[in-house]
C-alpha cells in the first residue's frame, strides 16, 4: 500500500484511526511517526505495533529500510500482518491523512493565519471579531481557547496537533462556521501542523528573542516562521509588518500577493494616531484611498500594529473598510493582554502575558507615559524553555520601572531559584533598592499591591491568561487575575 491507497482507505467509511501517539494505538489502527519537539514517533514504532497497528507510515531514518521493514511481532494483540508505508515526511503526511479522514474540512473553510513571536492572539481575536460583526461566524484556534463557533476549548497548544486541527475544524463547519483564524506557532510550522491547509491570506507580526532553546539561531526561528508565506499560492496574500526587518526576508521568500502595513508611515495599509491615553487608543485606518477612525480600549502602540495585521487579513478576504473599523472597534478586552483588573481603587493593576524582553519593552513603554505615579512590574520566567531572555527581561525592567519584582512563572522541572538568578544576572544594579526578590509568586502579587500608592500602575508579568502554575511535572491551580483581585479586596 502506497500513501494514496492510504488516503482513500481513511476517507471510506469505517475507516482506521489514525493516531500520531504511540500510547493511544489500538488494534488496526494507522500509526504516523512524527517528530515532536521533545519526543520523535520513529522511536515508539515498536510500541505502535505491540499495541495492534495495522498500518506504520514512517521515514526512512536508517533502522527502517523500504527493501526490508524490519517490524516486531505484536506481543500481546495476536494480529499476524503489518504494512509500512514510507514517505519523504511524515508530519506532512499526517497533515494529509487526518484532513482525508474528516472530509478535507480545511477546503470548505476559508483559512487565515497570523505567525510571529509577539501579538499573535490578540490579532486572531481581532479578525474574529471583525468577522462576527459582519454576521458570520469565525472558528478560531489559538493561545486561549479552541472556538468552533459551537463551543469552546481550553488550549493546551498554541497550534495543536494535525488530528485536533482537523477535528476541530469539522466542528467549525457542523456549526456553521465559514472562517478559521490560527495562530501557527514555529514549533507548528517547523512540524508541519499546517502542511494540509490552504491559507487565503497570512500575517506576520514581529520576530523577537523566543524559543532558541528549540530552534538553536534566531535564523532557524526566522526560517520556521517564514515556512507559512513560502506555502502561500499566488492567490493568496502576504500581510506584513513594514516596521518588522524581517518582513523583508519573508517578501523574498513568497509567491503570493503582499500588503504591507505600519504605523504613520507610507504602507498600503496604516494607522494616524489620533490621541492615545490608559482608556482607549483613538487611530484613522487607511486603505486604498479610504480611512475609517478605529476606538479601541486595547493599549499602546503594539496594538494598533495588531489591528493592522488583523485589517489586512480581513481586507485581503475581501471585507470593507468600515466593516473592519467596526469590528476592530467592538473588540474590548483579550485575556491576559493588558487586562485591567477590575477594582475601585487609585491605582491600577493590569495583567499581561508579556514573557519576552521585546513583549515586556512594548508593554512597560506604554504605561510609562500614562503612569502617573510609580510604575511597578512583577516578572517571572518560565523554565525549560530558552534561558538567553531572562538576563534581557531583567535588563528591560530596569531600565522602564521603577519598582520590579522578580518572582517565579512556571518553573516546570528547573529550580526556580536558578531561572531568577539568571534573571537577576541582567540587573545593572542588583542591589538597588527599586528590585525585590521573592520567589513565591503569590507573595510577590501580594507585595506589589501591599506597596502599591496613589496613581500608581502595576503589571504583572509572564503568564496572563494562565490559571495554572507548572511546578516540577504538575500543574496546580493559579491565576494572576483571581490571585490580584483577592488582594485587592483585602487592600480596600
Amino acid at each position: 500500500m502506497n500513501l494514496d491507497e492510504l488516503i482513500k482507505l481513511v476517507s471510506s467509511d469505517n475507516a482506521p484511526h489514525i493516531r500520531v501517539d504511540s500510547r493511544l494505538v489500538k488494534p488496526g489502527d494507522i500509526f504516523v511517526a512524527v517528530e515532536g519537539a521533545v519526543c520523535d514517533g520513529h522511536d515508539f514504532i515498536d510500541q505502535a505495533v505491540d499495541n495492534g497497528a495495522k498500518y506504520v507510515v514512517c521515514q526512512n531514518k536508517g533502522q527502517w529500510t523500504s527493501d526490508e521493514p524490519r517490524l516486531p511481532r505484536a506481543k500481546s494483540r495476536g494480529a499476524t500482518s503489518r504494512e509500512v508505508i514510507f514517505v519523504d515526511d511524515s508530519s506532512k503526511a499526517a497533515a494529509i491523512l487526518a484532513q482525508a479522514s474528516r472530509g478535507n474540512p480545511a477546503s470548505q473553510l476559508t483559512n487565515l493565519a497570523v505567525t510571529g513571536t509577539n501579538g499573535k492572539t490578540t490579532v486572531a481575536f481581532l479578525v474574529r471579531s471583525c468577522i462576527q460583526n459582519a454576521g458570520k461566524k469565525c472558528g478560531l484556534i489559538g493561545t486561549i481557547i479552541y472556538d468552533t463557533g459551537a463551543e469552546t476549548f481550553e488550549a493546551p497548544l498554541t497550534t495543536p496537533d494535525c488530528l485536533t486541527i482537523a477535528q476541530r475544524q469539522s466542528q467549525m463547519l457542523k456549526a456553521g462556521a465559514k472562517y478559521m483564524v490560527i495562530e501557527a506557532s514555529s514549533h507548528a510550522l517547523a512540524q508541519n501542523r499546517l502542511a494540509a491547509i490552504d491559507f487565503k491570506a497570512a500575517a506576520f507580526t514581529n520576530l523577537t528573542g523566543d524559543h532558541l532553546d528549540y530552534h538553536k539561531t534566531k535564523e532557524q526561528y526566522l526560517a520556521a516562521k517564514t515556512k507559512l508565506f513560502t506555502a502561500l499560492s499566488p492567490d493568496s496574500v502576504a500581510i506584513l509588518n513594514k516596521q518588522s526587518p524581517e518582513s523583508r526576508f519573508i517578501a523574498e521568500h513568497t509567491k503570493a500577493k503582499i500588503l504591507w502595513y505600519a504605523i504613520d508611515e507610507p504602507a498600503d495599509i496604516t494607522a494616524r494616531i489620533e490621541s492615545m491615553d490608559v482608556n482607549e487608543t483613538v487611530f484613522t485606518l487607511q486603505y486604498a484611498g479610504q480611512s475609517s477612525i478605529v476606538k479601541t480600549p486595547l493599549l499602546g502602540l503594539h496594538n494598533v500594529s495588531n489591528h493592522l495585521a488583523a485589517a489586512g487579513l480581513c481586507l485581503a478576504e475581501g471585507f470593507d473598510l468600515e466593516t473592519v473599523s467596526k469590528g476592530l472597534s467592538a473588540l474590548r478586552t483579550v485575556s491576559g493582554r493588558l487586562e485591567k483588573v477590575c477594582w475601585a481603587g487609585n491605582f491600577a493593576v493590569l495583567i499581561d502575558y508579556a514573557h519576552t524582553d521585546d513583549a515586556l519593552k512594548n508593554v512597560l513603554s506604554t504605561l510609562k507615559p500614562l503612569c502617573k505615579g510609580k510604575l511597578r512590574v512583577a516578572l517571572g520566567c518560565g523554565g525549560d524553555r530558552d534561558r538567553t531572555k531572562r538576563p534581557r527581561m531583567a535588563k528591560i525592567a530596569e531600565q522602564l520601572a521603577d519598582f520590579v519584582i522578580v518572582t517565579s512563572d512556571n518553573p516546570r522541572t528547573e529550580n526556580p531559584q536558578t531561572i531568577i538568578d539568571e534573571i537577576v544576572a541582567g540587573f545593572q544594579n542588583p542591589r538597588s533598592p527599586k528590585i525585590t526578590v521573592e520567589q513565591d509568586r503569590k507573595k510577590a502579587i501580594e507585595l506589589a499591591i501591599a506597596s502599591a500608592e496613589k496613581n500608581d500602575i502595576i503589571l504583572i508579568a509572564g503568564k496572563g491568561h494562565e490559571d495554572y502554575q507548572i511546578i516540577g511535572k504538575q500543574k496546580f491551580d493559579f491565576s494572576d487575575k483571581k490571585i490580584a483581585q483577592e488582594y485587592l479586596t483585602k487592600r480596600k
